[in-house]
């Protein structure tokens, strides 16, 4: 693979971030795409690009306020509040989201000519999210595939692991201070450890102190 190219969807936090270090270590060639769909917190259409530019990466940004149009949810509106209720998909939740992310992804991908698509989609920390489970990757996969005539490979390099693990892996790549400084994840848009009370800060933080005190404890 590293005579090939890759494109990854690239939002600027900690989760894709994470996957361009790794996309980087196995592809010869990387691009990024980030998408604009009018998302609560515009810093992070501004912290992708720094981060591309920073690592004179190919970046590109489409345009997909359709979505914002079609799914009113927290991500998508600043009057609905973040909430999670037991049973239910948190407030977060955008449809169809991560759908026409990669397949727009693909259509791009196969006009630069990158034949590998990378996103940070989790099973394992996904809060219940169905667009971010194994199987619609799949399926996505080969539907893309389908629909474009083409051998396009989906890659989720964080789909097997938890916060702590996906921690390891930036830590692995010799970047983890690098995603933990210079990424955006929080929901109230405050970047580095965020605000540490939104869903989303809660989950990289208590992921970042079990990894550490797991290194701690080994190097012990």
């Amino acid at each position: 693979m590293k005579k090939e190219k890759a494109l990854v969807v690239f939002s600027g936090g900690q989760d894709s971030t994470t996957c361009l270090f790794w996309a980087q270590q196995q592809f010869g060639e990387v691009a990024a795409v980030t998408f604009n769909y009018n998302q609560r917190h515009k810093l992070e259409l501004e912290v992708a690009e720094n981060i591309a530019r920073n690592l004179g990466i190919e970046h590109h940004q489409l345009d997909m306020s359709l979505l914002h149009q079609l799914a009113p949810t927290a991500l998508t509106r600043s009057d609905i509040q973040i909430e999670e209720r037991e049973g239910e998909l948190p407030s977060t939740f955008v449809p169809g989201r991560n759908l026409l992310f990669l397949s727009f992804a693909a259509i791009l991908a196969k006009q630069i000519g990158a034949k590998h698509i990378i996103t940070g989609v989790c099973e394992t920390d996904f809060s219940g999210y169905p667009d971010c489970r194994d199987i619609f990757i799949k399926s996505c996969n080969v539907t893309i595939n389908l629909a474009l005539d083409d051998q396009l490979v989906l890659h989720t390099p964080l789909m097997w692991l938890n916060k702590a693990q996906t921690w390891k892996l930036a830590d692995d790549l010799g970047r983890l201070n690098y995603v933990r400084e210079q990424t955006l994840t929080c929901y109230n848009g405050i970047a580095a450890d965020g605000c540490g009370e939104c869903p989303a800060c809660k989950l990289r933080i208590n992921g970042l102190h079990e990894y550490l005190k797991e290194k701690e404890g080994a190097a012990l």
